[in-house]
C-alpha cells in the first residue's frame, strides 16, 4: 500500500505570541517542523510527503526542502482551519494511506508512524495518544458538571494520525461544515468506523507557547534519534 505523509504548518501561531509561525522557529539550529520532515523522510513505510502552508511561506519552506533528498515533497496550500488544509492535502494524493502530523510536534517518532501505518489492516483509522493523568470533567455551557471520566478509559489525542485515505476524504466531504470538528479522527468517528488509540508518550507535545520551547529541548535531548 502507498502511503502519504502530511505534515501540518499553516497554522496562525495565534497563541505563539510571536507573530510569527512556531514551526519556522529554531531548536539546536533546525526549524521545528524540519524534526517531523526528517523522521517521515527516514520512514520506509511513506512513499512520499505533502507539506500543508500558507502561500507566502512556500518560498521559505522551499529553501529548506530543497536540501533534503529521499522522496517527493510537495508543498499545499493550507486553509483557513485545519479541516480545511488536510482536505487539501488528500485531494491531492491517490495513496492508500495518509499519515497526518502537526509540523509543531518535533519529538516524533518511528514507532508513532510504523504502529499507525500497521493499524490500517485492522481500523479505518488509528492516532497515538496518551492516557489522561488527571481526572477529566465533562460540563456544559454554564460550567457544571455534567460527567466524570473514568481516568483508565480517557485518552489526550496527539498526532500522527492514519487513515484509509478514501474513507476519510468520504469524512470530509459529508462532514465538511460540520464546526464541532477538532480533528480527523472525529470524522472517521461520525462515520460510525473505529479508530485505533495508540499508546504515546508524554514528550509528543505540541508546541503552543514559547515557554514550550524549553521543555522541547530537552525532550528532544533525551529521546530523539540524533540525525
Amino acid at each position: 500500500m502507498t502511503v502519504t505523509g502530511i505534515i501540518l504548518v499553516a497554522g496562525n501561531s495565534t497563541r505563539f505570541r510571536k507573530n510569527s509561525n512556531k514551526n519556522f522557529e529554531k531548536i539546536n539550529d533546525k526549524y521545528i517542523f524540519e524534526y517531523s520532515l526528517e523522521q517521515f523522510l527516514e520512514n520506509s513505510n511513506i512513499t512520499n510527503i505533502i507539506i500543508a502552508a500558507k502561500k507566502e511561506e512556500f518560498e521559505f519552506i522551499n529553501n529548506v526542502i530543497h536540501k533534503k533528498n529521499g522522496k517527493p515533497i510537495n508543498l499545499i496550500e493550507g486553509g483557513t482551519t485545519r479541516q480545511e488544509s488536510v482536505y487539501n492535502c488528500i485531494t491531492k494524493t491517490n495513496s492508500d494511506i495518509v499519515i497526518i502530523h502537526d509540523g509543531a510536534r518535533p519529538v516524533i517518532k518511528q514507532e508513532y508512524i510504523n504502529n499507525c501505518i500497521k493499524e490500517m489492516k485492522y481500523h479505518e483509522g488509528a492516532t497515538i495518544a496518551v492516557k489522561s493523568k488527571d481526572t477529566i470533567k465533562i460540563s456544559d455551557d454554564n460550567n457544571i458538571v455534567t460527567a466524570t471520566t473514568e481516568r483508565k478509559n480517557t485518552w489526550i489525542v496527539q498526532t500522527p494520525q492514519c487513515f484509509r485515505r478514501e474513507t476519510l476524504l468520504k469524512a470530509h466531504e459529508k462532514f465538511k461544515n460540520n464546526q464541532t470538528i477538532t480533528d480527523d479522527c472525529m470524522l472517521i468517528e461520525l462515520l460510525g468506523k473505529q479508530v485505533k488509540l495508540i499508546e504515546g508518550d508524554y514528550t509528543n507535545i505540541k508546541i503552543t507557547t514559547p515557554d514550550d520551547i524549553n521543555l522541547i529541548k530537552e525532550f528532544i535531548r533525551k529521546v530523539a534519534k540524533p540525525h
